[in-house]
């Protein structure tokens, strides 16, 4: 389907869904567009299988920044099935799941050259076409207390992961994937990969993982299909420590992330040749180095909670800060910071006010490098320092199922310090049918 045959049916969809919208202030009965089909839905819930599919759009126009001001659209179509293997086939506390995807569109950041470090539209990238996302197996052991899980797996569907409310890629998604996303690869991209989870009690939980090192995931030979690919360069161990405190009797909940990572895999140096000369100046290739390591903390807490039967009305705060190995990573930390607020009006129990604001920074050695090579009469070489963002939205609801939400960006020193500053008018839309 083409582009703008995708945004009518997406429009014409929004427009039902507003039409047929009941009294917003009704607690929807659940999450999904065309409802419950007639009990079809909930008969395969309970027979052991979850249907999903999902579309996610993202408007975006620059009203300044860039050579040009213009307009694009890129989507994303998610379709996938959750298999309850111990009521479709006995085997206790163990699932399947399978997810593909399709991207296609426009890249703002591309067209009008606005040169910024992140995304303007998250769901954009990773090549416009279709792919398996997902495809895995969990078991889980001991009353659901050890949790194991097999198959073809994105990062960040396990570790730092943290919802995509914004638009910005800085705000979107496990942030170690948008810092160093040149071997830690997040949806849609899956590789090989498995992860044990232990809970603890009601404190938190703990949990491991090894993933497949291979740029060849990121390709498109064998891309509908769990193949393994050949030649790969080490695995990556991701190891994260959760804790899930709940203040005021409960009434208050919050998530602490604690984890890091180290790779045996290979990343081009940042900086240096192989006779440890600043490739730069030599002219030669940049040395590979091998052992890739970082750190995250991923903090969300509830601060106000407005209603008894939801427990993310009222005010929730985010707290989310990577560091990446300065050797290889051409950014090397990333921060990020925001709220949400559900239900700002009282007949609008089911919107969402959010603000966040965030920085991405350059690898201070590639900045040193680009002061010597001024200081040398090599230049004029922009030495770059940081990219800040800011990114306001409003979520409307309009009937279960879809989000509607409008938003303003605002990107100073994009590009870490070498571009204009951009304002982006954002729409970004989600649909679960």
């Amino acid at each position: 389907m083409r582009i703008g045959a995708k945004l009518a049916v997406v429009l014409a969809l929004l427009f039902w869904s507003t039409a047929v919208c009941a009294d917003p202030s009704d607690k929807p009965q659940q999450s999904w567009l065309l409802g419950d089909l007639g009990g079809r839905r909930t008969r395969l819930l309970e027979s052991g299988v979850d249907l999903q599919l999902s579309h996610v759009s993202e408007l975006a126009y620059n009203a300044s920044g860039g050579v040009r001001q213009m307009a694009d659209y890129t989507d994303q179509v998610a379709f996938g099935a959750t298999l309850d293997l111990d009521r479709l086939f006995g085997l206790h506390d163990a699932r399947f799941h399978i997810t593909y995807t399709e991207r296609a569109g426009r890249n703002l950041v591309d067209d009008a050259q606005l040169g910024s470090l992140q995304l303007v539209q998250e769901v954009y990238g990773r090549g416009q076409t279709v792919r398996l996302t997902e495809m895995w197996f969990e078991q889980e052991y001991f009353n659901r207390t050890v949790s194991l899980k097999l198959g073809r797996m994105g990062f960040g569907g396990d570790f730092a992961s943290f919802p995509c409310d914004f638009q910005n890629l800085t705000f979107c998604g496990a942030a170690p994937g948008n810092l160093v996303g040149g071997y830690i690869f997040n949806w849609p991209i899956s590789q090989w990969a498995s992860r044990v989870k232990v809970k603890l009690g009601d404190i938190g939980y703990a949990q491991v993982g090894v993933y497949d090192q291979n740029q060849q995931y990121l390709g498109f030979d064998n891309k509908l299909w769990p193949v393994w690919y050949w030649g790969s360069s080490g695995v990556m161990v991701p190891v994260e420590i959760g804790f899930e405190p709940k203040f005021a009797g409960g009434w208050l909940e919050g998530s602490y992330k604690f984890g890091g990572w180290y790779s045996s895999g290979q990343q081009p140096d940042a900086v240096y040749d192989n006779s440890g000369n600043f490739f730069a100046l030599s002219g030669q290739p940049s040395a590979v180095r091998q052992g890739l390591y970082g750190g995250y903390v991923s903090f969300q807490q509830q601060l106000i909670r407005t209603r008894e039967d939801d427990p993310h009305s009222g005010l929730r705060l985010f707290f989310n800060a990577t560091f990446a190995d300065a050797a290889t990573a051409a950014t090397d930390r990333q921060l990020a910071l925001g709220f949400w607020y559900t239900g700002p009006f009282k007949s609008r129990p089911h919107d969402v006010v959010g603000f966040a604001m965030g920085t991405t920074h350059l690898n201070q050695r590639v900045t040193q490098v680009a002061n010597l090579q001024n200081a040398v009469g090599l230049g004029p070489v922009p030495a770059k320092d940081s990219e800040y963002v800011f990114e306001l939205g409003y979520t409307f609801v309009p009937t279960p199922g879809v989000q509607i939400r409008p938003n303003v960006q605002y990107v100073y020193s994009p590009g870490a310090g070498i571009n204009e500053n951009v304002w982006v008018l954002g729409l970004k839309t989600v649909i679960n049918f």
